[in-house]
């Protein structure tokens, strides 16, 4: 039924219970191929700065605002700078199994009275490629939010040109909500932006999903996927 006001009016569902959320602060996400750690320039720089330069070109950083560090003093700055944001909220995705750094990404634009933040400057590394790491990572931040946090809403935010950024929300259970046209300028170019989200209705299934394809049933010994994640949201 739609509720209405006493003005015959249609109004949204009434949230009697709501409460402002906590934000999001540096703590450590652990999983079982990878964990989130707050970013550090100490503990994370050198080993980021290795695996973004792990190729020769920078095309993993085409749509991002900003371009690859060049040098390693010029890492330490990008890192020092981001690990001192609130917000966005940097985490550096570190590989359990050698003790490094492999990755970065942060919670951004974190709305705590609403209970909305968005999953932003995913920043992987060449060494993250044919992994889990890039999908244990997403898991544990929406783990974070939705069940520790108890947000309402969890954003992506892609530029519409993008594909590999569309594909990859919507792989990750990311629902699909419009395009907000011209919506900034991004190193001298136009950029249309895509909008997802996923809802902490739509959570409980969603995680059951990452779970089971994550879990070490789901690879060969060969570390080959025997069920895509798409497959199991089904």
């Amino acid at each position: 039924m739609t509720t209405l006001n006493h003005f015959g009016q249609p109004i949204g569902d009434a949230l009697p219970d709501w409460q402002p959320r906590e934000r999001p602060s540096h703590v450590q996400l652990d999983g079982h191929w990878c964990r989130l750690e707050p970013l550090n320039t100490e503990r994370h720089s050198q080993d980021l700065f290795k695996a973004w330069h792990s190729i020769d070109d920078n095309r993993d950083w085409t749509y991002l605002s900003v371009d690859r560090p060049a040098t390693q003093a010029d890492c330490d700055l990008f890192i020092s700078q981001q690990a001192r944001s609130e917000d966005p909220l940097f985490f550096a995705v570190v590989d359990i199994q050698t003790q490094r750094a492999v990755g970065s990404v942060s919670l951004m634009r974190i709305d705590a009275v609403n209970g909305v933040a968005e999953i932003g400057w995913v920043n992987w590394s060449p060494l993250m490629k044919r992994t889990r790491f890039g999908t244990e990572a997403i898991y544990l931040l929406q783990r974070y939010l939705f069940d520790t946090l108890k947000y309402r809403r969890c954003e992506w935010k892609c530029h519409s040109l993008n594909e590999p950024s569309k594909l990859a929300a919507q792989r990750f259970g990311f629902q699909y909500e419009g395009m907000f046209r011209q919506a900034i300028v991004n190193k001298g170019h136009n950029r249309d932006t895509c909008w997802y989200s996923v809802l902490d209705s739509e959570w409980p299934a969603s995680k059951t999903a990452f779970e089971r394809w994550l879990s070490a049933e789901n690879f060969t010994a060969e570390g080959q996927q025997k069920q895509r994640l798409e497959a199991l949201r089904q």
